[in-house]
């Protein structure tokens, strides 16, 4: 009697570890979902929606830049992708197929990145209606201070990395092997894939195409850069840095 309840002991913890794992994994799937946007039944990648409105982020970003931004110039980039994967066998997740993009072609490496670039950089931003101090807090604001010395000095790189960027393309602060750096990229390149020059996992991203900003500052980035500082949501660039 005892050998049997302690074989039924050992089987009820057994089917308890596995549930655990399978729960872990799901959460796991479902987070790298949330921020990729993996492929619907359908099999294609489709436009995940914002998660505040559009004039949610005035007087930095205003509402027609964000409806014209995510609307059109991101659901392009995801109908374009679409139409050049259609015939190709590829992963479901954006990251892998930014990680090998040298698989593809210029249209996948294009749109891929700018589906991934955007859809990351919309979770990245938050109102701010009372125009408060938005400084970097928790691990991130640990790391930034280890890395650059100082938050000052830290958005001071990032702002030159975003100014200096030659024509269209991004700012990055990214980690690499468990370090922060900040890098840029040009057009819809990311730090994923093997074509950056400096390659790591992103944490915070800033889109410098004119149609990021032309509308409300014209020809003015240096505007618009100062402006993103108000608006960053760092609760989100923490989580990205813990995973990271």
């Amino acid at each position: 009697m005892t050998q049997r309840r302690d074989f039924l002991k050992k089987s009820a913890l057994l089917s308890l570890g596995t549930l655990a794992t399978s729960i872990v994994s799901a959460k796991k799937l479902e987070t790298l979902e949330t921020l990729t946007n993996t492929h619907s039944p359908a099999g294609e990648f489709t436009l995940p929606p914002l998660t505040y409105a559009y004039d949610a982020l005035e007087p930095f970003i205003d509402k027609q830049t964000m409806e014209l931004h995510h609307d059109k110039h991101h659901q392009g980039y995801v109908t374009n992708l679409n139409k050049a994967l259609a015939d190709k066998k590829h992963p479901a997740y954006l990251e892998e197929i930014c990680k090998d993009i040298n698989q593809y072609d210029m249209a996948v490496r294009n749109n891929a990145g700018g589906h991934y670039n955007h859809s990351l950089f919309w979770t990245l931003l938050k109102e701010n209606k009372d125009n408060k101090p938005n400084n970097p807090e928790g691990k991130i604001a640990e790391a930034i201070k280890s890395s650059f010395g100082s938050t000052e000095e830290f958005k001071k790189q990032f702002s030159e990395a975003a100014t200096k960027r030659f024509g269209s393309g991004w700012a990055w602060l990214i980690v690499e092997n468990k370090k922060l750096k900040i890098s840029s990229t040009p057009n819809q390149d990311n730090p994923l894939m093997p074509v950056a020059e400096i390659k790591g996992i992103p944490v915070l991203a800033l889109d410098v195409w004119e149609h990021a900003y032309y509308l409300k500052y014209q020809n003015k980035r240096a505007d618009y850069i100062n402006a993103f500082w108000s608006i960053i949501n760092w609760n989100k660039v923490n989580e990205l840095y813990a995973k990271a």
